[in-house]
């Protein structure tokens, strides 16, 4: 069963907390899911040489969060939590430094400021009841009522120690009072019954006015910081979506935004590029995947938070900006470049690799709106120029996307049979979505998976593996194994973004924590920093190759690529 991509809310599958699919209106690229909870879980023992290396990135961990560098210590604690799960401390401080790095974020968003200075108190205890509503509906697991006020509330004395909330809300407001108010609510918070909804409403209507009375700051801003706190500390892919943020995911389920058309990561304290979307205003002003920002209109972006210079190259459509860029090793340049629509393909790379035996490559970088649309447009010309004797698809850092995209992705090689099932706490929830006959390609088929291959990604993986449809090759993706459902708010211009639903397999076996382990395993995952297919620098690809050289039979019809039926 195929559900409608409009059907409210939309389901999402994929990671990130700042972009739900790859973030390509020049958010910071941050991976940041937890492999495991650490509650109620004895500790592993760990070798002499993985203590020492979980020492090392904690004592990085906190040289970066001294320097309020919250975006890489984010990244670094999450790649410490998965390699180390089930360790307090390090859940800990990735649990803090995003915090952290939500507030930051938060305050330079401008339609979030706005929300701000517009709502009353009321309005904003209607705002936070709508978002508890939803909690209640839709949320996979039942909500514990004092566990969100409390983490609200950990969430506002985070913000409190934010420069930019500070500036806003505290300004001059001296450290020691700051102090007495957080007891002073903490106090409050211990000796409160909170059992339901409207308890936990009323906890919160009381702490900010009580956060009123004590320092002074807008009732409105205390109650806020507690519903992000509510929704964000849910689950990793949970978490409050401002106006902005919300037109933002609607662009990207589009496959388009306003902006220059580039991926930004931080690597090695330096805000780089690693991706130029093809045919954008990057491209065409000559920005190039590994060229290091250092500037932008006159601002050094070593001066500022990696995901506040971010903010910086984002504005409307036809303004420019000027920017200062290196490659590694090279002398600076300067480029201007005109902020437009982009249109972004969920396929970039669409060739054959070996002529002689018709061996075709595609690479599928997210699923949204337009990627069953542009993969019948990949197939049907790989088809025209000869392939053959099998397709790669190129998987690899998909972070996910549309949950129904995923499945018409997979319908498309699988002719019959379930594609995957959804589970939930409501029964609505539950959904199985099965491939229908007309129309399969039975080319032979490769799918190329890594570690940040997850959500859609693995769905697609998943499914081609239980079938038998194709060969596995790479590494183990990510495991993330949750449906996540767009809901706005009626009381105001954002929504929430909610854990519904956990998927599984055809063959019914779970993906979270789990992934997928791939047929053939290739340990190398180093390719070419640009992007560009070249197997001599690509051991997944290169093996990928030889393998459909020598194990996949060939067709001896043209009809061979395709049945219609």
């Amino acid at each position: 069963m195929l559900r409608n991509l409009l059907d409210a809310p939309i389901r999402l599958i994929s990671r990130g907390p700042a972009g739900f699919f790859r973030p390509v209106v020049l958010l910071v690229l941050l991976a940041t899911a937890v492999a495991v909870q650490a509650q109620g879980v004895a500790p592993p023992q760990w070798s002499s040489q993985q203590l020492a290396q979980m020492g090392d990135m904690l004592g990085q961990g906190r040289r970066l969060e001294s320097e309020s560098r919250w975006d890489e210590a984010l990244v670094l604690y999450e790649k410490a939590v998965r390699q180390f799960p089930n360790e307090p401390g390090l859940k800990h401080r990735f649990d803090t430094t995003r915090m952290h790095y939500d507030v930051r974020r938060r305050f330079n968003d401008a339609s979030f400021r706005a929300a701000i200075d517009r709502l009353t108190l009321e309005q904003a205890l209607g705002l936070y009841e709508e978002v508890l509503v939803r909690i209640q509906s839709h949320y996979v697991e039942s909500p514990d009522w004092r566990e969100l006020v409390a983490q609200g509330l950990n969430n506002f004395e985070v913000a409190m120690s934010e420069p930019a909330f500070v500036e806003r809300h505290l300004k001059n407001c001296p450290a020691e009072r700051i102090d007495a108010a957080r007891r002073v609510l903490r106090e409050d918070l211990v000796r409160r019954t909170i059992l339901n909804r409207a308890d936990a409403i009323a906890a919160v209507g009381d702490a900010a006015r009580t956060a009123q009375r004590e320092l002074g700051i807008s009732p409105v801003a205390v109650v806020f910081e507690f519903n992000c706190g509510a929704t964000n500390s849910l689950d990793l892919y949970s978490a409050y979506l401002t106006p902005d943020q919300l037109d933002e995911i609607y662009s990207q389920i589009e496959g388009n935004f306003v902006g220059l058309g580039i991926e930004l990561k931080p690597l090695d304290g330096r805000l780089t590029i690693v991706r130029v979307i093809p045919h954008s205003p990057a491209e065409a002003a000559g920005l190039l995947a590994n060229d290091q920002i250092l500037a932008i209109d006159g601002r050094n972006v070593q001066e500022m938070p990696n995901d506040e210079a971010a903010n910086l190259l984002q504005g409307k459509e036809g303004s420019r900006v000027e920017l200062v860029v290196a490659a590694p090793g090279q002398s600076p340049r300067t480029i201007r470049a005109q902020r437009r629509r982009v249109d972004v393909p969920s396929i970039d790379e669409v060739k054959i690799v070996d002529a002689q035996r018709g061996i075709g490559y595609l690479r599928l970088t997210c699923f949204q709106k337009s990627t069953s649309h542009d993969l019948d447009d990949a197939l049907w010309q790989l088809h025209r120029d000869g392939m053959r004797g099998g397709l790669i698809m190129d998987l690899r850092s998909n972070p996910g996307g549309l949950l129904i995209s995923a499945v018409e992705a997979v319908d498309k090689f699988v002719a019959e049979g379930v594609i995957v099932s959804t589970r939930g706490r409501d029964p609505r929830e539950g959904f199985t979505y099965s491939a229908r006959s007309p129309g399969t390609w039975t080319v032979p088929l490769i799918v190329l998976i890594d570690h940040d291959s997850a959500s859609a990604a693995e769905i697609f993986a998943g499914a081609i593996r239980d079938h038998r449809r194709g060969t596995i090759i790479g590494q183990r993706s990510y495991g993330k194994g949750s449906v996540q459902g767009i809901f706005p708010l009626h009381s105001h211009s954002s929504g929430i973004r909610l854990t519904t639903a956990k998927f599984y397999s055809p063959n019914g076996h779970p993906f979270n924590l789990v992934g997928v382990t791939p047929d053939r395993v290739v340990q190398t995952v180093a390719r070419p920093v640009d992007g560009a297919i070249r197997p001599e620098q690509d051991a997944t690809l290169a093996d990928a190759l030889q393998y459909a050289r020598t194990a996949l039979s060939q067709p001896t019809s043209p009809s061979y690529a395709r049945v219609q039926r």
